[in-house]
């Protein structure tokens, strides 16, 4: 019997495939629409001009490609202040022949702050805005040969325009992300938004809506749905019909969906074909995913009916050498970071980013807060309410089908420093908040609304984040928990966003702030008192050990909570902005977990080792190798690693096995005292897992017993990297050539000939003035053409000048 069954399973499923394959074969794709990017081969004009005329007869164009900005460099060099003024930029394009049965534009994905576009000298289009994408109608104004696109952008101070002036970031001007040539027919389909109402582990419904532009109102349309999964199965498929612009799609009974999870993103993509007398005349499609969420009253996360801690970070769209006109590639390799730290949440600050972003938390798994860039500044005027209005009312329309995305983000920090007289007023600004977030609602039902550090708005929105700094801009890190229990009270549904420190990389020290606020001694001498330290961001010595701490308990508070949402570290990566030019790298933000290129820090291993399910080890730390400390002083060795149980050795002896356990702080139980021997000192770390699996890190140390005095001098070495470049390499000793370990003075660096500094990058290694981290700071020096030597020099206020002499 049940082999009758099959059977006739089996012949329904192969007639119903004939049937498919006979009604897809009537249907004849008569227009397929075009999308070419158009990123290369533009020319820049560094000109204020308004005037479009002047702008073309000027002879200054330099040739550059897009993604571009003006101050990719000029945002983090030394001198106060950047370029915040208008610049043009210009294009080539050559339309072979032009369809008239066709409309063209362009797409930007992104113009900071203010754009006006002109095609063969007639303006066709322009957007206020920086952050968001936006198109251009060009069909009246292309011709068929040679076209002339001009572009005049403009990121000068403007108050009217999110974000304020006063928000701690860089405003990159320029054409900052991609631009494309689109072709579509004159009666086409746009403006698709897909829901799933209804999500569960057995059943699904799908409603999608989607516009017919110019199309005539007395005819009946049909749009043909098809929804693919993964794998290219089609899952349901149907026509619809309607006699207005608008269409509505219904897809009622989806079997076992796939969800979408932050371990199993799975992708479903729905196609729409727009038919006449069964040919297709037009075609898109977008990707979905069918997941559900909740946020529990004064509770945790729920997402697919099962609780999920959320485990976040913060991105700002920036890079080094580049600023904000990063490629799809960089961007990719940082969301692909973040998810191999093992994050699962992201809040995109302060500003909506890259549709590449999008496209990799979709793909990758990540959870998402998207935000409009109402950082700062208070309430404006009417064209600022304005602007702001429709920024979010973008964002929303454009970021609409990301099964990534559960938070819209209303603004952070909002109230502060007002740029308009009473823009800090609170009436004013709950007025403007509460309809921010009823347009919102309205644009989108399904998902929450937020705010950050607006405590007044905090119960206008769904979700909120109060501030919560503890050990770096008040009090300890050990006080983050009664924070946390006192939050969770306080707000029905509490996130908590940005905590954190700055750290140098490099920089490490005996002594370690503790987790009460107290310098320790370091084991020179005997016992003293201990130091009160008030405000760590300030007095703090910016080590790399300390913010390991910091966050090790951090995160072990928020993994062993089971009744808390989640929480989002700030940032993940170091970020340029005006308001830090003292910092150790001038206007660098340094609480990223990697620096400016991406490169991880030792607290990057920290979060890995309590969130990535893919085994490793990594002893504290790859940048600490030369230390110094009484003869049998023990010191404590920290292994993080996601293993059950850590084998340590010292110089080939075996100092035991430890299992890992997260209620111990720190390093969740993976210390070893270690008493050092002088000279080089090899430590190993042997990782093993469950199922048996090992991962290895070998660490070695150089150490000694003589403490260093006092800085007498500078010395420079070299040494030639793959790249061709040389890294050269600044150490402070005392009289006895022993390095400084524990001198922090700024060094100025200056190539004299030969070849030119890699500076204004913002990183540990192309900042030409840096604090030295353990008395060592290095730069990278290119090369130039002429094969003459290399002349290197360094100094500060105490040392005049060392020179360096490298043979090119």
């Amino acid at each position: 019997m049940p082999l009758v069954q099959n059977l006739h399973k089996f012949i329904y499923l192969l007639f119903g495939l004939i049937i498919l394959i006979s009604c897809n074969s009537k249907l004849e794709e008569v227009y397929k629409r075009k999308k070419n990017n158009i990123n290369n081969n533009w020319l820049y004009l560094e000109n204020n001009t308004k005037d479009v005329n002047d702008a073309i007869k000027d002879n200054s164009w330099v040739e550059i490609n897009l993604p571009h900005s003006w101050n990719s460099l000029d945002a983090t060099d030394l001198e106060p202040g950047y370029r915040r003024s208008a610049s043009w930029y210009k294009k080539t394009l050559e339309v072979p022949l032009v369809n008239s049965e066709s409309m063209y534009s362009l797409y930007f994905e992104g113009v900071n702050i203010v754009s006006e576009v002109f095609l063969n000298g007639k303006k066709v289009g322009g957007h206020i805005g920086g952050y968001i994408g936006f198109d251009v109608d060009i069909t009246k104004a292309i011709k068929s040969g040679i076209n002339e696109v001009l572009v005049r952008v403009d990121n000068g101070y403007n108050p009217e325009i999110i974000p304020s002036q006063k928000s701690d970031f860089f405003i990159f001007g320029g054409i900052t992300r991609d631009v494309w040539l689109q072709e579509v027919p004159r009666k086409h389909l746009s403006n698709l938004k897909i829901t799933t109402p209804e999500v569960s582990v057995k059943n699904a419904t799908l409603k999608a809506t989607v516009n017919i532009n110019n199309s005539n109102s007395s005819s009946k349309e049909k749009i043909k749905a098809t929804l693919i999964d993964s794998e290219g199965n089609i899952i349901e498929e149907g026509i619809f019909e309607t006699n207005n612009s608008k269409f509505e799609i219904n897809f009622s009974s989806i079997k076992n969906p796939k969800l979408w999870d932050v371990k199993s993103p799975y992708l479903y993509t729905l196609k729409l074909f727009l038919l006449n007398n069964n040919k297709v005349v037009d075609e898109i499609k977008e990707r979905l995913g069918f997941r559900w969420f909740e946020f529990k009253e004064n509770g945790p996360f729920y997402l697919n009916g099962e609780r999920l801690l959320l485990r976040g970070t913060h991105r700002h769209e920036e890079h080094a050498g580049v600023g904000a006109a990063m490629t799809n590639k960089q961007h990719r390799k940082d969301m692909e970071s973040i998810k191999e730290m093992g994050a699962n949440f992201v809040r995109l600050a302060h500003y909506p980013q890259d549709p590449e972003v999008y496209k990799a938390c979709d793909e990758l798994g990540i959870l998402v807060w998207d935000e409009i860039p109402w950082c700062r500044g208070g309430v404006g005027n009417d064209v600022w309410k304005t602007n702001t209005k429709n920024q979010l009312k973008e964002m929303i329309s454009q970021n609409f089908n990301h099964p990534s995305i559960i938070i819209w983000s209303l603004g952070n920090e909002m109230y502060w420093l007002p740029d308009f007289e009473g823009g800090d007023n609170t009436e004013k600004m709950n007025a403007f908040l509460t309809e921010l977030n009823d347009i919102s609602h309205e644009l989108d039902p399904s998902r929450k609304t937020a705010i950050r550090k607006y405590y007044d708005g905090a119960n206008i929105v769904d979700v909120f984040s109060p501030s919560i700094w503890s050990g770096w801009y008040s009090g300890s890190y050990k006080s983050y928990k009664k924070a946390v229990d006192t939050y969770k009270k306080e707000y029905k549904h509490f996130l908590h966003a940005e905590y954190g420190g700055s750290s140098h990389v490099g920089r490490h020290t005996e002594n370690p702030i503790t987790g009460e606020g107290q310098i320790k001694p370091d084991g020179w001498e005997e016992a003293v008192i201990q130091t009160k330290v008030k405000n760590i961001a300030k007095i703090g010595d910016w080590s790399e050990n300390y913010i390991v701490d910091l966050f090790d308990w951090h995160l072990r508070i928020s993994e062993l909570d089971s009744t808390f949402v989640g929480n989002i570290q700030w940032a993940f990566k170091d970020f340029g902005t005006p308001l830090r030019p003292e910092n150790a790298i001038p206007y660098m933000n340094q609480k990223g977990l990697v620096d400016r290129n991406g490169i991880p820090k030792d607290a990057y291993y920290v979060f890995k080792s309590y969130w990535s399910d893919v085994p490793f080890t990594y002893i504290e730390s790859s940048t600490w190798t030369e230390r110094q400390g009484p003869k049998n002083k023990p010191r404590t060795i920290s292994v993080y690693s996601n293993c059950d149980v850590v084998s340590f050795y010292h110089n080939d002896q075996f100092l035991g096995d430890k299992k890992r356990d997260i209620s111990k702080f720190p390093a969740s139980g993976l210390t070893w005292d270690v008493k050092f021997k002088k000279g080089k000192n090899k430590l190993v770390a042997i990782g093993k897992t469950s199922s048996g699996a090992k991962v290895e890190n070998v660490l070695n140390v150089n150490y000694r017993f003589t403490k260093n005095g006092v800085a007498k001098k500078l010395k420079l070495s070299s040494k030639k990297l793959e790249n061709g470049n040389y890294l050269v390499t600044a150490i402070a000793f005392d009289k006895n050539d022993l390095r400084c370990l524990d001198y922090e003075k700024k060094i100025y660096f200056q190539c004299l000939q030969g070849g030119e500094l890699l500076k204004n990058q913002g990183t540990p290694t192309g900042s030409q003035i840096i604090e030295m981290a353990n008395g060592k700071a290095s730069i990278e020096v290119i090369p130039n053409k002429s094969n003459n030597p290399i002349k290197v020099v360094v100094l500060n206020q105490s040392f005049k000048g060392t020179y360096l002499t490298i043979k090119n």
